[in-house]
């Protein structure tokens, strides 16, 4: 996390305002919201402007994996368009989703919550979406999940991790 404070310091941090490039973490699959927060801790941006700005940037794209990525899918598979990548992604969601059908809400609210290696809203988004869970639930799964998820990385970006790097 660190290179990549140091690289947004030296080369974007005269024009783009720290914010703006914590919400574009924030956006990005795998970093998300958890290195979103800890960017904005490692950048001086306060507690409460960090949440909004990550919360906002990792819910953008979720409507979109939600809603078009089995048409996406299909359309890459069909047209031989990273074929592997999205048979390994589709994998992946299905693998980490073993027993979801049962208590998707909870699932997904406690996969998007706990801040593990490879969980979060992108990977939840993609398994509901493949899984085809209702849509509404999803969503509101997902989002509760997000507020856990701040609870859970702001006492570590802020609090003990936050002490230890800055």
């Amino acid at each position: 996390m660190e290179s990549l404070i140091n690289w947004y310091q030296s080369s974007l941090g005269s024009f783009l305002p720290k914010e703006v490039f914590v919400f574009i973490v924030s956006m990005l699959p795998l970093i998300e919201l958890r290195g979103g927060l800890l960017c904005a801790s490692m950048l001086g941006i306060p507690l409460i402007k960090a949440n909004i700005i990550c919360v906002a940037g990792n819910i953008v794209p979720i409507p979109f994996i939600l809603l078009f990525i089995k048409k996406i899918f299909e359309f890459m598979k069909k047209h031989n368009i990273l074929k592997k990548l999205v048979l390994k992604l589709e994998e992946r969601a299905t693998k980490k989703s073993k027993g979801a059908e049962k208590g998707e809400f909870l699932f997904l609210l406690l996969f998007v919550g706990i801040p593990l290696p490879g969980t979060g809203a992108w990977t939840g988004s993609l398994i509901a979406s493949l899984l085809e869970f209702d849509i509404k639930k999803a969503s509101v799964a997902i989002f509760l999940g997000l507020l856990m998820a701040v609870v859970i990385m702001d006492i570590l970006s802020y609090g003990v991790l936050g002490n230890i790097i800055s």
